[in-house]
Protein backbone atom coordinates (compact mmCIF):
# COMPACT_ATOMS: atom_id res chain seq x y z
CA UNK A 1 0.00 0.00 0.00
CA UNK A 2 2.76 2.45 0.93
CA UNK A 3 5.17 3.74 -1.68
CA UNK A 4 8.34 5.70 -1.09
CA UNK A 5 8.05 9.23 -2.39
CA UNK A 6 11.26 10.11 -4.17
CA UNK A 7 11.88 13.83 -4.13
CA UNK A 8 15.64 14.18 -4.01
CA UNK A 9 17.08 15.68 -7.21
CA UNK A 10 19.37 12.70 -7.71
CA UNK A 11 22.30 12.91 -10.14
CA UNK A 12 21.13 12.34 -13.68
CA UNK A 13 22.26 9.30 -15.60
CA UNK A 14 25.20 9.79 -17.95
CA UNK A 15 23.07 9.15 -21.00
CA UNK A 16 20.44 11.69 -19.93
CA UNK A 17 23.11 14.30 -19.24
CA UNK A 18 24.65 13.65 -22.64
CA UNK A 19 21.36 14.29 -24.40
CA UNK A 20 20.95 17.61 -22.63
CA UNK A 21 24.56 18.75 -22.66
CA UNK A 22 24.32 19.94 -26.26
CA UNK A 23 22.55 23.02 -25.03
CA UNK A 24 22.62 22.68 -21.25
CA UNK A 25 19.71 22.96 -18.81
CA UNK A 26 17.37 25.90 -18.53
CA UNK A 27 19.42 28.48 -16.62
CA UNK A 28 17.85 31.79 -17.63
CA UNK A 29 14.62 33.27 -16.42
CA UNK A 30 12.00 33.31 -19.20
CA UNK A 31 11.19 36.57 -20.93
CA UNK A 32 8.82 38.52 -18.70
CA UNK A 33 5.18 38.71 -19.64
CA UNK A 34 3.36 41.96 -18.92
CA UNK A 35 0.31 40.78 -16.99
CA UNK A 36 -1.12 44.15 -15.95
CA UNK A 37 -4.81 44.06 -15.12
CA UNK A 38 -5.02 40.36 -16.05
CA UNK A 39 -2.78 39.27 -13.19
CA UNK A 40 -5.58 37.65 -11.21
CA UNK A 41 -6.51 35.57 -14.24
CA UNK A 42 -2.95 34.24 -14.43
CA UNK A 43 -2.98 33.63 -10.68
CA UNK A 44 -5.98 31.33 -11.16
CA UNK A 45 -8.92 33.39 -9.97
CA UNK A 46 -10.97 31.60 -12.68
CA UNK A 47 -9.05 28.33 -12.29
CA UNK A 48 -7.01 29.10 -15.43
CA UNK A 49 -10.03 28.65 -17.66
CA UNK A 50 -8.98 28.93 -21.33
CA UNK A 51 -5.27 29.18 -20.50
CA UNK A 52 -4.21 25.53 -20.24
CA UNK A 53 -5.26 23.84 -23.48
CA UNK A 54 -3.58 25.24 -25.49
CA UNK A 55 -1.10 26.53 -22.92
CA UNK A 56 -1.03 30.31 -22.89
CA UNK A 57 2.52 31.58 -23.49
CA UNK A 58 2.30 34.14 -20.70
CA UNK A 59 1.20 31.44 -18.27
CA UNK A 60 3.99 29.17 -19.50
CA UNK A 61 6.45 31.95 -18.76
CA UNK A 62 5.07 32.43 -15.26
CA UNK A 63 5.10 28.70 -14.46
CA UNK A 64 8.76 28.41 -15.46
CA UNK A 65 9.61 31.60 -13.57
CA UNK A 66 8.20 30.15 -10.37
CA UNK A 67 9.92 26.87 -11.15
CA UNK A 68 13.23 28.72 -11.08
CA UNK A 69 12.44 29.88 -7.54
CA UNK A 70 12.06 26.22 -6.58
CA UNK A 71 15.25 25.32 -8.40
CA UNK A 72 17.06 27.87 -6.21
CA UNK A 73 16.08 25.89 -3.10
CA UNK A 74 17.95 22.85 -4.43
CA UNK A 75 20.97 24.87 -5.50
CA UNK A 76 21.15 26.49 -2.07
CA UNK A 77 20.88 23.33 0.02
CA UNK A 78 23.99 21.71 1.51
CA UNK A 79 23.70 18.04 0.50
CA UNK A 80 27.09 17.04 1.90
CA UNK A 81 26.40 14.67 4.81
CA UNK A 82 30.01 14.97 5.97
CA UNK A 83 29.79 18.74 6.25
CA UNK A 84 29.12 20.44 9.61
CA UNK A 85 26.66 22.66 7.75
CA UNK A 86 24.71 19.72 6.26
CA UNK A 87 20.99 20.45 5.71
CA UNK A 88 21.43 24.21 5.97
CA UNK A 89 21.33 26.96 3.36
CA UNK A 90 24.68 27.54 1.67
CA UNK A 91 24.14 31.24 0.96
CA UNK A 92 23.17 34.36 2.91
CA UNK A 93 19.75 35.83 2.23
CA UNK A 94 20.99 38.93 0.41
CA UNK A 95 22.95 36.94 -2.19
CA UNK A 96 21.05 33.66 -2.55
CA UNK A 97 19.44 34.54 -5.88
CA UNK A 98 22.75 35.80 -7.24
CA UNK A 99 24.53 32.56 -6.30
CA UNK A 100 21.73 30.56 -7.93
CA UNK A 101 22.01 32.37 -11.25
CA UNK A 102 18.93 34.54 -10.68
CA UNK A 103 20.32 38.04 -10.12
CA UNK A 104 17.43 39.93 -11.73
CA UNK A 105 14.32 38.49 -10.11
CA UNK A 106 13.27 41.79 -8.57
CA UNK A 107 12.53 39.89 -5.33
CA UNK A 108 14.20 40.23 -1.92
CA UNK A 109 14.48 37.18 0.29
CA UNK A 110 12.97 38.07 3.68
CA UNK A 111 12.96 34.81 5.65
CA UNK A 112 14.57 31.38 5.62
CA UNK A 113 12.23 28.50 6.43
CA UNK A 114 13.01 25.28 8.30
CA UNK A 115 11.00 22.06 8.60
CA UNK A 116 11.20 19.69 11.56
CA UNK A 117 10.38 16.00 11.71
CA UNK A 118 8.12 14.89 14.54
CA UNK A 119 9.25 11.25 14.49
CA UNK A 120 10.29 9.90 17.88
CA UNK A 121 13.80 8.56 17.53
CA UNK A 122 15.08 5.39 19.24
CA UNK A 123 17.90 5.67 21.76
CA UNK A 124 20.38 3.85 19.54
CA UNK A 125 20.24 6.71 17.04
CA UNK A 126 22.81 8.56 19.18
CA UNK A 127 25.43 6.08 17.97
CA UNK A 128 24.51 6.54 14.31
CA UNK A 129 25.99 9.20 12.00
CA UNK A 130 24.63 12.65 12.80
CA UNK A 131 23.01 13.09 9.38
CA UNK A 132 20.68 10.17 10.12
CA UNK A 133 19.17 11.93 13.12
CA UNK A 134 19.09 15.45 11.68
CA UNK A 135 15.64 16.59 12.80
CA UNK A 136 15.43 20.13 11.41
CA UNK A 137 16.63 21.30 8.00
CA UNK A 138 16.38 24.30 5.71
CA UNK A 139 13.35 23.77 3.46
CA UNK A 140 12.99 27.05 1.53
CA UNK A 141 12.32 30.75 1.86
CA UNK A 142 9.93 33.68 1.62
CA UNK A 143 10.70 36.50 -0.82
CA UNK A 144 8.81 39.67 -1.72
CA UNK A 145 8.91 41.62 -4.97
CA UNK A 146 10.58 44.99 -4.37
CA UNK A 147 11.47 46.17 -7.87
CA UNK A 148 9.02 48.80 -9.11
CA UNK A 149 9.36 47.79 -12.77
CA UNK A 150 8.66 44.17 -11.84
CA UNK A 151 5.67 45.18 -9.72
CA UNK A 152 4.30 47.15 -12.68
CA UNK A 153 4.85 44.18 -14.99
CA UNK A 154 3.15 41.77 -12.62
CA UNK A 155 0.26 44.14 -11.91
CA UNK A 156 0.73 43.72 -8.13
CA UNK A 157 3.33 43.11 -5.45
CA UNK A 158 3.99 39.39 -5.23
CA UNK A 159 5.16 37.32 -2.26
CA UNK A 160 6.81 33.97 -3.09
CA UNK A 161 7.12 31.00 -0.76
CA UNK A 162 9.35 28.31 -2.31
CA UNK A 163 9.97 24.78 -1.01
CA UNK A 164 12.39 22.01 -2.01
CA UNK A 165 11.64 18.29 -1.98
CA UNK A 166 12.83 15.54 0.35
CA UNK A 167 16.53 15.41 1.20
CA UNK A 168 17.13 14.20 4.75
CA UNK A 169 16.76 10.76 6.28
CA UNK A 170 13.92 11.75 8.61
CA UNK A 171 12.06 13.51 5.79
CA UNK A 172 12.14 10.23 3.89
CA UNK A 173 10.74 8.43 6.93
CA UNK A 174 7.99 11.04 7.25
CA UNK A 175 7.06 10.37 3.62
CA UNK A 176 6.42 6.75 4.54
CA UNK A 177 3.94 7.76 7.25
CA UNK A 178 1.21 8.15 4.67
CA UNK A 179 -1.95 7.23 6.57
CA UNK A 180 -4.44 10.08 6.86
CA UNK A 181 -4.81 12.18 10.01
CA UNK A 182 -7.04 15.10 10.99
CA UNK A 183 -5.78 18.63 10.51
CA UNK A 184 -5.45 20.60 13.75
CA UNK A 185 -7.94 23.42 14.28
CA UNK A 186 -6.98 26.75 12.77
CA UNK A 187 -5.76 29.20 15.40
CA UNK A 188 -5.63 32.97 15.41
CA UNK A 189 -2.43 34.94 14.82
CA UNK A 190 -1.74 38.67 14.92
CA UNK A 191 -5.28 39.42 16.09
CA UNK A 192 -6.87 38.40 12.79
CA UNK A 193 -10.12 36.46 12.63
CA UNK A 194 -10.06 32.77 11.78
CA UNK A 195 -12.56 30.90 9.68
CA UNK A 196 -14.57 28.32 11.59
CA UNK A 197 -16.20 25.36 9.91
CA UNK A 198 -19.58 24.10 11.15
CA UNK A 199 -19.28 21.10 13.47
CA UNK A 200 -21.48 19.08 11.12
CA UNK A 201 -18.95 19.39 8.29
CA UNK A 202 -16.65 16.42 7.66
CA UNK A 203 -13.16 17.04 8.95
CA UNK A 204 -10.31 17.40 6.45
CA UNK A 205 -7.52 14.83 6.70
CA UNK A 206 -4.00 14.88 5.25
CA UNK A 207 -0.98 12.58 5.17
CA UNK A 208 0.42 12.05 8.68
CA UNK A 209 4.07 12.50 7.73
CA UNK A 210 3.39 15.58 5.62
CA UNK A 211 1.51 17.24 8.48
CA UNK A 212 4.25 16.30 10.92
CA UNK A 213 6.84 18.19 8.88
CA UNK A 214 4.55 21.21 8.75
CA UNK A 215 3.51 21.49 12.40
CA UNK A 216 6.44 20.00 14.36
CA UNK A 217 9.00 22.19 16.09
CA UNK A 218 11.80 22.19 18.65
CA UNK A 219 13.09 24.53 21.31
CA UNK A 220 15.48 25.99 18.74
CA UNK A 221 13.19 26.02 15.71
CA UNK A 222 9.51 26.78 15.73
CA UNK A 223 7.28 24.81 13.38
CA UNK A 224 7.23 25.62 9.70
CA UNK A 225 3.60 26.61 10.13
CA UNK A 226 4.47 29.19 12.78
CA UNK A 227 7.35 30.57 10.71
CA UNK A 228 5.15 31.03 7.67
CA UNK A 229 2.25 32.52 9.60
CA UNK A 230 4.48 35.10 11.25
CA UNK A 231 6.17 36.19 8.03
CA UNK A 232 3.04 36.23 5.86
CA UNK A 233 1.21 38.13 8.60
CA UNK A 234 4.00 40.69 8.73
CA UNK A 235 3.97 41.13 4.95
CA UNK A 236 0.18 41.47 4.83
CA UNK A 237 0.38 44.21 7.43
CA UNK A 238 3.19 45.93 5.52
CA UNK A 239 1.67 45.76 2.03
CA UNK A 240 -2.01 44.95 2.56
CA UNK A 241 -3.12 48.38 1.34
CA UNK A 242 -1.89 47.65 -2.22
CA UNK A 243 -2.58 44.87 -4.75
CA UNK A 244 -0.87 41.81 -3.27
CA UNK A 245 -0.59 38.12 -4.09
CA UNK A 246 0.99 35.15 -2.33
CA UNK A 247 2.39 32.51 -4.68
CA UNK A 248 3.52 29.27 -3.05
CA UNK A 249 5.56 26.91 -5.19
CA UNK A 250 7.33 23.63 -4.60
CA UNK A 251 8.46 20.32 -6.06
CA UNK A 252 7.28 16.92 -4.76
CA UNK A 253 7.32 17.08 -0.94
CA UNK A 254 7.70 20.84 -1.41
CA UNK A 255 4.51 20.82 -3.46
CA UNK A 256 2.69 19.13 -0.57
CA UNK A 257 4.00 21.70 1.89
CA UNK A 258 2.95 24.45 -0.54
CA UNK A 259 -0.61 23.09 -0.51
CA UNK A 260 -0.70 22.88 3.29
CA UNK A 261 0.70 26.40 3.51
CA UNK A 262 -1.95 27.78 1.16
CA UNK A 263 -4.72 26.15 3.19
CA UNK A 264 -3.24 27.49 6.41
CA UNK A 265 -2.94 31.07 5.13
CA UNK A 266 -6.45 31.25 3.71
CA UNK A 267 -8.05 29.73 6.82
CA UNK A 268 -5.97 31.74 9.30
CA UNK A 269 -6.11 35.29 7.94
CA UNK A 270 -9.55 36.76 7.46
CA UNK A 271 -8.53 39.14 4.69
CA UNK A 272 -5.81 37.09 3.03
CA UNK A 273 -4.70 38.18 -0.44
CA UNK A 274 -5.15 35.89 -3.42
CA UNK A 275 -3.17 32.73 -2.60
CA UNK A 276 -1.95 30.60 -5.51
CA UNK A 277 -0.03 27.31 -5.55
CA UNK A 278 2.16 26.31 -8.50
CA UNK A 279 3.17 22.72 -7.76
CA UNK A 280 5.47 20.37 -9.64
CA UNK A 281 5.26 16.58 -9.23
CA UNK A 282 3.06 16.67 -6.14
CA UNK A 283 1.96 13.46 -4.43
CA UNK A 284 -1.57 13.34 -3.06
CA UNK A 285 -2.05 15.49 0.02
CA UNK A 286 -5.37 14.67 1.69
CA UNK A 287 -8.89 13.27 1.47
CA UNK A 288 -11.95 14.53 -0.39
CA UNK A 289 -13.01 16.63 2.58
CA UNK A 290 -9.63 18.37 2.50
CA UNK A 291 -10.15 19.08 -1.20
CA UNK A 292 -13.61 20.54 -0.50
CA UNK A 293 -12.27 22.70 2.33
CA UNK A 294 -9.39 23.79 0.13
CA UNK A 295 -11.79 24.92 -2.59
CA UNK A 296 -13.97 26.77 -0.07
CA UNK A 297 -10.95 28.55 1.37
CA UNK A 298 -10.32 30.33 -1.93
CA UNK A 299 -6.82 29.01 -2.59
CA UNK A 300 -6.02 28.38 -6.25
CA UNK A 301 -3.85 25.39 -7.09
CA UNK A 302 -2.22 24.64 -10.44
CA UNK A 303 -0.89 21.10 -10.18
CA UNK A 304 1.59 20.21 -12.93
CA UNK A 305 1.68 16.44 -13.43
CA UNK A 306 3.92 14.29 -15.60
CA UNK A 307 1.90 11.23 -16.66
CA UNK A 308 5.01 9.05 -16.31
CA UNK A 309 5.81 10.25 -12.80
CA UNK A 310 4.67 7.62 -10.24
CA UNK A 311 5.08 10.05 -7.33
CA UNK A 312 1.92 11.88 -8.44
CA UNK A 313 -0.06 8.64 -8.01
CA UNK A 314 0.73 8.09 -4.32
CA UNK A 315 0.06 7.76 -1.45
CA UNK A 316 -3.15 5.83 -0.92
CA UNK A 317 -5.77 5.36 -3.60
CA UNK A 318 -8.59 7.39 -5.14
CA UNK A 319 -12.25 6.44 -5.44
CA UNK A 320 -13.88 9.06 -7.61
CA UNK A 321 -17.45 7.87 -7.20
CA UNK A 322 -17.74 8.17 -3.44
CA UNK A 323 -19.39 11.09 -1.70
CA UNK A 324 -17.44 13.40 0.58
CA UNK A 325 -18.46 12.44 4.12
CA UNK A 326 -16.63 11.65 7.34
CA UNK A 327 -17.06 7.92 6.80
CA UNK A 328 -16.89 6.96 3.15
CA UNK A 329 -18.88 3.83 2.58
CA UNK A 330 -17.80 1.71 -0.35
CA UNK A 331 -19.05 -1.84 -0.68
CA UNK A 332 -16.34 -4.36 0.04
CA UNK A 333 -13.95 -1.92 1.73
CA UNK A 334 -13.60 -1.89 5.53
CA UNK A 335 -14.29 1.52 7.04
CA UNK A 336 -10.82 1.85 8.61
CA UNK A 337 -9.23 1.32 5.21
CA UNK A 338 -11.44 3.94 3.61
CA UNK A 339 -10.75 6.46 6.38
CA UNK A 340 -6.99 5.95 6.39
CA UNK A 341 -6.18 5.49 2.70
CA UNK A 342 -8.73 7.19 0.42
CA UNK A 343 -7.03 10.31 -0.95
CA UNK A 344 -8.25 12.88 -3.49
CA UNK A 345 -6.40 15.01 -6.02
CA UNK A 346 -6.74 18.73 -5.39
CA UNK A 347 -6.57 21.73 -7.70
CA UNK A 348 -6.54 22.32 -11.45
CA UNK A 349 -4.30 19.96 -13.38
CA UNK A 350 -1.88 20.71 -16.19
CA UNK A 351 -0.87 17.29 -17.49
CA UNK A 352 2.31 16.81 -19.50
CA UNK A 353 4.13 13.65 -20.53
CA UNK A 354 7.74 12.57 -20.86
CA UNK A 355 6.69 10.45 -23.83
CA UNK A 356 5.81 13.55 -25.81
CA UNK A 357 9.34 14.93 -25.65
CA UNK A 358 11.74 13.61 -28.29
CA UNK A 359 14.55 14.14 -25.78
CA UNK A 360 13.08 11.98 -23.01
CA UNK A 361 12.24 8.81 -24.90
CA UNK A 362 14.01 5.51 -24.78
CA UNK A 363 15.22 2.98 -22.20
CA UNK A 364 17.52 5.49 -20.46
CA UNK A 365 14.56 7.52 -19.21
CA UNK A 366 13.84 6.15 -15.74
CA UNK A 367 11.49 6.89 -12.87
CA UNK A 368 13.89 9.36 -11.28
CA UNK A 369 14.22 11.30 -14.54
CA UNK A 370 10.43 11.54 -14.87
CA UNK A 371 10.21 13.10 -11.42
CA UNK A 372 13.05 15.62 -11.63
CA UNK A 373 12.22 19.32 -11.53
CA UNK A 374 14.37 19.86 -14.65
CA UNK A 375 12.13 17.42 -16.49
CA UNK A 376 9.01 19.27 -15.43
CA UNK A 377 10.36 22.63 -16.59
CA UNK A 378 11.44 21.06 -19.87
CA UNK A 379 7.97 19.59 -20.46
CA UNK A 380 6.15 22.81 -19.59
CA UNK A 381 8.50 24.66 -21.92
CA UNK A 382 7.63 22.35 -24.81
CA UNK A 383 3.94 21.63 -24.17
CA UNK A 384 1.49 23.11 -26.68
CA UNK A 385 -1.89 21.43 -26.21
CA UNK A 386 -3.54 18.05 -25.82
CA UNK A 387 -3.86 17.83 -29.61
CA UNK A 388 -0.29 18.97 -30.24
CA UNK A 389 1.60 17.85 -27.12
CA UNK A 390 5.08 19.16 -27.93
CA UNK A 391 6.15 22.06 -30.11
CA UNK A 392 8.55 21.28 -32.93
CA UNK A 393 12.01 22.72 -32.48
CA UNK A 394 15.35 22.24 -34.20
CA UNK A 395 17.21 21.91 -30.92
CA UNK A 396 16.42 20.74 -27.39
CA UNK A 397 13.90 23.06 -25.73
CA UNK A 398 16.29 23.35 -22.78
CA UNK A 399 17.84 26.27 -24.67
CA UNK A 400 14.67 28.14 -25.47
CA UNK A 401 13.69 31.30 -23.68
CA UNK A 402 9.96 31.30 -23.18
CA UNK A 403 8.00 34.37 -24.04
Amino acid sequence: MELSISTVPTPKSVSFSARCSVAGPVTQMPKPARLGKRWKEYQGVQNWKGLLDPLDDNLRSEIIRYGKFVEATYKSFDFDTSSPSYATCCFPKHSLFHHCGLPDTGYRLTKNLHATSGIRLPRWIDKAPKWMSNRTSWIGYVAVCQDEDQITRLGRRDVVVAYRGTTTCLEWLENLRSTLTHLPDTTNVLGLDCSVEPKSEPKPMVGRGFLSLYVSGTAEYRSLRDQVREEIGRLIQSYGDEPLSVTITGHSLGAVLATLTAYDITTTFRHAPLVTVISFGAPRVGNRSFRCHMEKSGSKILRIVNSQDPVTKVPGFVIDEVSSRDAIQVAGFPSWLQTQWVYADVGTELRVSSRDSPYLRGPTTNVATCHELDTYLHLVNGFVSSKCPFRKTQQPPFTQVVG
